[in-house]
């Protein structure tokens, strides 16, 4: 689709500002939030993580690494390479011994070598599950939101908070990335 083509469209049948139907809606924003902090920071932890993977669905390698706002380097499979490496650090933050390496190596590398092919897209979706899973794992050890703990003595609570607002963000980034590849919007 070239760029001058592009016209703003929506899957939703139902509210014509939503991505999606809600009754196709994985997110689930009907049923009722969760009792409790805890699993409501959790719950929009994932939230936030399904609405970037939506924002991602039904591209091609090249669309998800196109740079739609230059001179940023920022796209869509960068978002995905930069979050995979973001749950990195973070864990580096929340465990002891020595941190783990950079995921992408050199600084930026892991917007900069988005590139549009397919192998570079398996391997963001998967190392972004992998450290996902990871830090998940390492947090779910601590259920007292108060508690410091890591390295950087950080609270579980901020941390949850910290991860909340690094989505959000880019979810927000990926609205209007996504907008520019295809013209698809919605929230």
């Amino acid at each position: 689709m070239s760029e001058q083509a592009l016209t703003r469209w929506t899957e939703a049948t139902v509210h014509p500002d939503m991505w999606l139907d809600p009754a196709d809606d994985p997110r689930d924003c009907e049923s009722p939030t969760p009792e409790g902090e805890l699993p409501t920071l959790l719950d929009y932890v994932q939230h936030f993580r399904l609405t970037l993977r939506l924002k991602c669905q039904g591209l091609s390698p090249e669309q998800l690494a196109r740079r739609s706002v230059p001179p940023s380097t920022m796209s869509l499979l960068g978002l995905v390479r930069h979050l995979a490496s973001v749950e990195r650090d973070w864990r580096n933050w929340v465990t002891e011994g020595e941190p783990l390496p950079r995921l992408y190596g050199r600084r930026d590398a892991d917007f900069e070598e988005a590139v549009g092919e397919q192998a570079c897209v398996d391997g963001a979706f998967a190392d972004l599950e992998r450290e996902q899973a990871a830090t998940d794992a390492v947090l779910a050890a601590h259920t007292d939101l108060g508690a410091h703990i890591g390295r950087k003595g950080i609270a579980v609570r901020e941390m949850l908070v910290h991860r909340i607002d690094e989505y959000a963000r880019h979810c927000g980034h990926a609205d209007l990335l996504r907008e520019c590849v295809d013209g698809r919007v919605g929230q």
